[in-house]
C-alpha cells in the first residue's frame, strides 16, 4: 500500500478515529463461531472420491478450478491502495474476481486463490475459513492450514474490508457490504473448484519478461551486498513461473502464474473499479479460452502476485494516469500485454510435468516477540517509520511529505531541532497519554534505524483494544510436487523474495523441490518486507517493514522450520490464534437513504440517447436516470449489456466486466443518480445494437429495494 497520508490532518485523523472508537461497548468480545476454521484435514485418503483417488499420485494430481465475482460497492467507497480519501468508487471498468485452484495427490489437498484485491486481509482469511468449516462437504478437505489466499494488489478496488484501523482509516471505517462480497466470493470460487476436481496433470514453465517492472527503490536495493546482487540479472525478478492444469481427458482446466509487478498502472484519480494490469491480463487469457464468467465450470487464468514490493510498472511512463484505455495509458498497455503474451507463450510451450506429493505446513506467529536466532534478538511490536509518509517516488509520491524517503533516527529531519520532529513530539505526547508503551525506550531501540511515526503495534483503537495492524501473522508453505509456494503476508521486495525462495528450496531439495515462488500479500497484510540492508536506509519499503530490522531473518527462520517439517513429516504447533476484530469495527461510510428521479421520469429512463449510427471505432454513450449502485452489487451479473440484433432476437455481446465498456455513476443533487454507459466499438462487427442498463432503486418511504431496467434506442455500427 503506497499511502500519501502525509499532511498533518491525516495524522491527526488517526487520533480522531481513536477517540471515536473509544465509545463504550464497541469492543465486545469475539463471538464463538462454532466450528473451528483450523479443523482437521483428511490427510491419508480422499473420502467419497474413490473414483478419482485411484488415479492420483506420481505425476497425476486431482485438479479443479473455480471463479467468482468479488466486486464490491461501486459508489462512494474509498479505494484501497493509494490511501487517497478522495478516490471514491463511481462505477466499474472491469469486475473483480476470485480465482481458485484445488490440487491434491489422493492423500492431501491444497487450495491456491488469487483475488483481484488490494490486499488479502487477515479477517477475510478467517471468515472464509469459518465458512469452509461450516460446510460438511468442504470441511474434511480444507481449512486455514491448506488454503492459501493471495491478493493481486490492484489499487482500483473498494476498501474498508480490513477490520484494522490503519488500513480502514482513509476509507472511513469498515465496509461490511464490501467485506461480505469478498468473503462470499472467495468461498464460492473454492466451492466451485472443489466441485470441478478431476484427475489431471500440471505442467510447469518459466521465462523472463523484459521491460515491465522497474525497481522504484534503487538506492535501497543497492545497499544489499554487491556479491549477492551480482548473482542476479537485474534489479527486479523478471521470471514468470507458470502452471498449466490439464485433465487426463485433455480438458484445459486453468492456468496460474506468478510475476512480480505492481498493478498500479491506473492512478489515484481513477474512480472506476478495475483489476488493473493483472486483472486485464487474466481477462484476455480467459477470453482466449472461451471462459464463461456465469458458468459454474469454466477455464480460469490467474496472474498472481510475487515479490513485487519494490517493483513499479510506471518507470519510463511517468506517474500513473487515471485513463483506462491502452491508447491513453501506456503503462497499463505495456504491463498487461507483456504479462499476457509471456503467459500465453509459456502455456503453449509447457512440457515439463510436476511430479511428487502434495503437502503443506502453516503456523501463526506473534511477530512482536519472536526470537531470531541468527540475530540474537527478537522482532519488534509493529511500527511505521517516518518515510512511510513520503510514499514511493514512482507511484503516487506525496506532494508535501512530512518526512522524505531515507529519514532515519540520525537524519536532520528527525533531530530535536527540527520543527517537524517537534510537531511529532507533541503528537507522541498524545499517543503516550493513551498508550504509554509508545514511549518505551526498548520499543524505539528495537526498530533501530527506523524513527517510528505511527506505533501501530502498541497503540490500539481503544486503550484496551486491538492494535492498529495485526501482530500475529500466518506463515504457510505449500508443496505441489517439485514446486513450493511461499505464502508471505506482506509486500515482498525483490531481494527479500529471492532470499526466501532460496531458503525454502534449500530445505525442500531433499524431497525433490527445485522451484519456489513467492505468493505475496497472502493470508494477511503487514505492509512490506525489506532486507536488513534495505531497512537500514529507510526508504518507503523499509519504513513500512513493520516488525523491525530482523523481520526478514525471522521469516527465513520460520519458513525453514515449516519446510523441515514437510521433509520430516512432522507437525508444527498452530501458534497463537489471532483475534477476530470484525465485531469491533465502526463504519462511517455514507449509506443509501433513498433514490429519487424527476416526477415525469421512471427509473431506467434514458436521458441521452445514442446517435443513429456510428463508424466502427467510435465511442457510444448513453445516459439514464438510475439508482445507487450500492443498493445491489449485481454479483455474478452486470449493470449493463450491449445487445446486438440477430435476426429478430437481441443477444447480449458485452457486459460491465468487458474493458470496452464502462459503467459510471454520479450523484445529481441529493438523491438523483445519473448512470452513464460507454461502449468502445473498435472490435464490433457491423450491425444494429442497443444498450441495456440494469439497477436497483431504494424507496424512501418503505426502504424497499426494487429492480429496474432501461433500454436505449437502437443504433447501427457501420
Amino acid at each position: 500500500m503506497r499511502t500519501i497520508m502525509t499532511r498533518i490532518h491525516r495524522i491527526l485523523s488517526l487520533l480522531l478515529w481513536g477517540s471515536i472508537l473509544c465509545v463504550p461497548g464497541c469492543l465486545d468480545s469475539a463471538r464463538d463461531n462454532g466450528a473451528s476454521p483450523e479443523g482437521t484435514v483428511q490427510l491419508r485418503s480422499e473420502q467419497g472420491m474413490s473414483g478419482v483417488t485411484a488415479q492420483a499420485g506420481g505425476n497425476v494430481f486431482l485438479i479443479g478450478s473455480g471463479i467468482y465475482d468479488i466486486t464490491g460497492p461501486a459508489g462512494e467507497i474509498t479505494m484501497m491502495g493509494f490511501a487517497v480519501s478522495e478516490q471514491k468508487t463511481a462505477g466499474i471498468h472491469m469486475r473483480l474476481r476470485s480465482r481458485a485452484f484445488v490440487i491434491g495427490d489422493g492423500a492431501r489437498r491444497v487450495v491456491f486463490v488469487s483475488a483481484d484485491l488490494g490486499q488479502l486481509f487477515q479477517m477475510v482469511k478467517l471468515k472464509v475459513s469459518e465458512k469452509i468449516a461450516a460446510n460438511a462437504e468442504l470441511a474434511p478437505y480444507y481449512n486455514t492450514k491448506n488454503v492459501l489466499l493471495s491478493a493481486t494488489h490492484t489499487h482500483s478496488g473498494p476498501g474498508g474490508y480490513s477490520g484494522y484501523f490503519l488500513y480502514d482509516a482513509t476509507v472511513n471505517g469498515f465496509v461490511k457490504q464490501n467485506f461480505d462480497a469478498i468473503v462470499d466470493g472467495i468461498y464460492q470460487s473454492i466451492l466451485r473448484a472443489h466441485h470441478n476436481v478431476k484427475p489431471g496433470r500440471i505442467l510447469v514453465n518459466e521465462g523472463t519478461i523484459e521491460g515491465v517492472g522497474g525497481n522504484r527503490a534503487v538506492e535501497a536495493y543497492n545497499n544489499n551486498p554487491a556479491a549477492e546482487r551480482a548473482r542476479y540479472d537485474g534489479l527486479t525478478d523478471k521470471t514468470m513461473t507458470l502452471l498449466k492444469l490439464v485433465g487426463l481427458d485433455g480438458e484445459e482446466i486453468g492456468m496460474v502464474n506468478w510475476y512480480a509487478v505492481h498493478p498500479d498502472s491506473i492512478g489515484p484519480e481513477n474512480k472506476l473499479i478495475s483489476g488493473d494490469n493483472k486483472g486485464w491480463a487474466s481477462y484476455l487469457f480467459e477470453k482466449d479460452k472461451g471462459a464463461d464468467y456465469l458458468a459454474s465450470k469454466t477455464f480460469v487464468a490467474a496472474f498472481a502476485q510475487a515479490n513485487a514490493g519494490d517493483v513499479t510498472p510506471n518507470i519510463g511512463f511517468g506517474q500513473a494516469p487515471p485513463d483506462l484505455t491502452f491508447e491513453k495509458n501506456k503503462s497499463l498497455e505495456n504491463a498487461t500485454l507483456k504479462q499476457y503474451n509471456k503467459a500465453k507463450e509459456l502455456y503453449d510451450g509447457a512440457t515439463r510435468e510436476l511430479t511428487g506429493s502434495v503437502d503443506f505446513r502453516h503456523e501463526w506467529v506473534d511477530m512482536r516477540t519472536l526470537y531470531v536466532a541468527s540475530a540474537g534478538t527478537t522482532t519488534c511490536a509493529a511500527g511505521m517509520g517516518a518515510s512511510f509518509s513520503a510514499g514511493s517516488p514512482y507511484d503516487n509520491p506525496s506532494p508535501s511529505p512530512l518526512f522524505p524517503n531515507g529519514t532515519t533516527v540520525d537524519s536532520v529531519q528527525w533531530s530535536e531541532g527540527s520543527g517537524k520532529a517537534a510537531l511529532f513530539q507533541l503528537l507522541g505526547g498524545v499517543f503516550a497519554f493513551a498508550w504509554p508503551a509508545t514511549t518505551d525506550a526498548a520499543y524505539k531501540q528495537c526498530h533501530a534505524e527506523k524513527p517510528v511515526l505511527i506505533p501501530t503495534g502498541v497503540a490500539g483503537l481503544n486503550i484496551n483494544g486491538p492494535t492498529m495492524t495485526p501482530q500475529i501473522m500466518p506463515l504457510q508453505v505449500l508443496k505441489i510436487g517439485n514446486l513450493a509456494i511461499v505464502a508471505v503476508p506482506t509486500e515482498v521486495t525483490t531481494m527479500s523474495g529471492r532470499r526466501l525462495e532460496n531458503t525454502v528450496k534449500t530445505e525442500l531439495a531433499s524431497v525433490g523441490v527445485d522451484t519456489a515462488v513467492i505468493a505475496g500479500l497472502s493470508n494477511s497484510y503487514a505492509s512490506y518486507l525489506a532486507t536488513r540492508e534495505e531497512y537500514a536506509l529507510q526508504w518507503y519499503e523499509g519504513a513500512c517493514t513493520q516488525f523491525g530490522p530482523n523481520e526478514l531473518a525471522a521469516f527465513q527462520q520460520e519458513y525453514a522450520r515449516l519446510s523441515k517439517a514437510i521433509v520430516n513429516g512432522t507437525d508444527v504447533a498452530a501458534g497463537p490464534t489471532p483475534e477476530d476484530v470484525t465485531g469491533q469495527t465502526v463504519d462511517l461510510t455514507p449509506k443509501v437513504v433513498l433514490d429519487d428521479k424527476p416526477l415525469d421520469k421512471d427509473f431506467g429512463s434514458v436521458i441521452t440517447q445514442p446517435a443513429a449510427s456510428y463508424a466502427r471505432g467510435s465511442l457510444v454513450t448513453v445516459q439514464y436516470w438510475g439508482g445507487h449502485p450500492n443498493n445491489n452489487l449485481q454479483t455474478q451479473g452486470s449493470f449493463l449489456a450491449v445487445e446486438k440484433r440477430v435476426n429478430d432476437t437481441w443477444v447480449a455481446i458485452a457486459w460491465d466486466w468487458d474493458p470496452e465498456t464502462t459503467y459510471r455513476w454520479e450523484r445529481n443533487g441529493i438523491s438523483y443518480s445519473k448512470i452513464t454507459i460507454t461502449w468502445d466499438t473498435k472490435n464490433a462487427a457491423a450491425g444494429t445494437y442497443r444498450i441495456r442498463h440494469k439497477g436497483h432503486w431504494k424507496s424512501g418511504w418503505t426502504g424497499q429495494i426494487s429492480p429496474y431496467e432501461g433500454v436505449s434506442a437502437p443504433f447501427t455500427v457501420l
